[in-house]
């Protein structure tokens, strides 16, 4: 188990990314808002940045069953197992262009890129003719 205090934060967020990539499920030991500590097994699919700067974990977590989010400053420790995942993650049920609101300029022309080069379907692992 690496305790996260121990280590620079980018090294953790490495080891979350390599993770993700290998579909190599994570233990964690997180403090949640109350403050009461929790180790649970998570499947990590996304790390992503909010507005305010925080750093977030998304991931399915084994013990509820469903999608979570953590905030990576408030992981204590975790180990990276060789066990795959197991758990499906649920599809997206609205269309993004339904919910993003265009505040600048920048932000249009990311939607626009988004918009114009993202696949239309679904590609899977076997589809290797599709591969760039």
């Amino acid at each position: 188990m690496r305790i996260t205090k121990n280590q620079k934060s980018t090294k953790t967020l490495a080891d979350l990314y390599r993770a993700i990539d290998r579909q190599h499920a994570v233990t964690i030991t997180y403090v949640d808002d109350n403050g009461d500590e929790s180790v649970r097994t998570i499947e990590p699919y996304d790390i992503r940045t909010t507005m305010n700067g925080s750093i977030r974990v998304h991931a399915m977590c084994r013990l509820r069953g469903d999608a979570r989010s953590f905030a990576a400053s408030r992981i204590l420790a975790y180990t990276v197992h060789r066990m795959a995942f197991v758990l499906d993650r649920a599809e997206a049920t609205t269309p993004a262009g339904h919910v993003i609101v265009v505040r600048s300029a920048n932000q249009l022309i990311a939607r626009e890129l988004g918009r114009d080069y993202l696949p239309t379907r679904r590609l899977t692992r076997d589809q290797t003719d599709l591969a760039a």
